[in-house]
């Protein structure tokens, strides 16, 4: 398998996707917005038939589309207003049906298929594209990991991150764009139908075993990575689709992960998957408090 270039380029993007999204996935779950990338993915949609139908890089157009529409929904939920469920819908479903009337005007031998990026072409990945995705993992990785303390107490508590003195609003539209980085870079691995799955299932896992923030992230990291590797080499020896069998194996985890953890149930110590503040501790946006929250 090794041998072939074109299965190389695959295994580290793939790699690169399931180090990236499950970094973010364990914010967007902390904060219940599991669904948040599926509703990116239709935006992101969007920005690939405009790519498409202009003859631009629809990379750059997804990014563009997804970024702009992921801080909509960010300015909409910080307003918490009545309306704001149907003005989500709007965004999302409109991004999805604009994207097919888009590909339908495109002019005559425009190439205008959408399903590589509907469900992911793994090994059509280039270098080119390959040095593309490092450098958007990179980014992700520089706010997910390297503000981990800030976004994880805006996560547990928005109301005290404020009283706290962390601009909550900056730092959720910084996940915001970091969560719509993340749905581009992973269009090509796993589809845009298919991207909150990997977002979300390696941090699932991690709620289901890890007793703290920073263990979980460490597990949904391994998870993302394990079935990553694992469905991409699955799905060439069974000539399946490899988006959607990365997201099976992710699945299968989950399962085994949740029947072990039922089974040992009345024997082990259950995980706080929420990450509570425990009766008697400092709310976590003391220093004191934070690094409890954060111990291993």
């Amino acid at each position: 398998m090794l041998s072939y270039g074109f299965m190389q380029l695959a295994l580290v993007a793939a790699v690169l996707v399931g180090l990236t999204a499950p970094t973010v996935g364990v914010y967007l779950v902390q904060r219940r917005l599991s669904l948040i990338g599926d509703g990116l993915g239709h935006v992101a949609l969007l920005g690939v038939a405009v790519g498409v139908v202009t003859r631009n890089d629809p990379v750059v157009s997804a990014l563009l589309v997804a970024v702009a529409g992921t801080l909509g929904v960010e300015l909409l939920r910080s307003r918490r207003s009545a309306g704001a469920d149907v003005a989500l819908a709007v965004l999302f479903y409109g991004g999805i049906a604009g994207a097919v009337v888009a590909v339908t005007r495109a002019p005559a031998g425009t190439p205008a298929n959408l399903d590589a990026y509907l469900f992911g072409a793994l090994t059509t990945t280039t270098r080119a594209d390959l040095a593309a995705f490092a450098g958007m993992a990179l980014v992700v990785l520089a706010g997910t990991v390297g503000l981990g303390r800030q976004l994880f107490t805006v996560a547990l508590d928005e109301e005290h991150a404020t009283a706290g003195g962390l601009p909550v609003l900056r730092l959720n539209l910084l996940l915001a764009v970091v969560t719509a980085s993340t749905v581009v870079l992973s269009m090509r691995v796993l589809g845009l139908l298919l991207i909150s799955a990997l977002m979300v299932l390696p941090a699932g896992c991690a709620q289901l075993v890890a007793r703290s923030f920073r263990s979980s992230m460490v597990v949904a990291v391994l998870v993302g990575v394990t079935v990553s590797v694992t469905g991409t080499v699955v799905s060439f020896y069974a000539d399946t689709p490899s988006g959607a069998t990365i997201v099976l194996a992710a699945i299968a985890v989950y399962l085994l992960l949740s029947v072990a953890r039922a089974a040992g149930a009345g024997r082990a110590r259950p995980a706080r998957p929420t990450y509570a503040v425990p009766p008697g501790r400092e709310a976590p946006w003391t220093p004191r408090g934070a690094e409890e929250m954060l111990a291993p």
